[in-house]
C-alpha cells in the first residue's frame, strides 16, 4: 500500500494560506529555534513531506507562534471569507468568532479553514 504524504502545498491547502507561507515558516523556524517549524516525516528528492494526521500539530504551532496573541496578524484567507459573509448576515465579529469557536469545539478533527469552508456552504446552501 502507497503512504501518502502532504507536501508544502498540501499543508498550504489544508491551512488555508499559500506555500510561500509555508516556506516562509520553515526558513524563519528551523529546528533550532525557539519555535520550530514541526519537521518533515519524510524527504523525498529534498521535498519535504508531513502525514496526513500532522495537520493539527501544524495549526497548534501556528496558532501558538509568537506575536499571535491580540489581534494575531492577519486573518487566514478562510477566516476573511467566514468573516464577510458572517458580516452581511448580521454576526459582529465577537459573535462569529465565538461561533467558530463554538464549531472548533465540536469538530476538533477539522481545521479552521475546513470548518470556514463547511459553514460557507451550509450559509449559501
Amino acid at each position: 500500500m502507497t503512504e501518502r504524504y502532504l507536501g508544502v502545498l498540501g499543508i498550504a491547502e489544508a491551512m488555508g494560506v499559500t506555500r510561500h507561507a509555508v516556506h516562509k515558516w520553515r526558513t524563519r523556524y528551523p529546528n533550532d529555534s525557539s519555535h520550530p517549524f514541526p519537521g518533515p516525516d519524510v524527504e523525498v528528492d529534498g521535498a519535504p513531506g508531513w502525514r496526513p494526521d500532522r495537520i493539527d500539530q501544524i495549526v497548534r504551532w501556528r496558532e501558538s507562534l509568537p506575536g499571535r496573541g491580540t489581534g494575531g496578524g492577519r486573518p487566514t484567507a478562510a477566516r476573511q471569507d467566514y468573516l464577510r459573509q458572517a458580516a452581511i448576515r448580521g454576526l459582529d465579529r465577537d459573535e462569529a468568532m465565538r461561533a467558530l469557536a463554538t464549531f472548533t469545539a465540536e469538530f476538533p478533527e477539522m481545521t479552521e479553514p475546513e470548518l470556514c469552508a463547511w459553514l460557507l456552504e451550509k450559509w449559501r446552501g
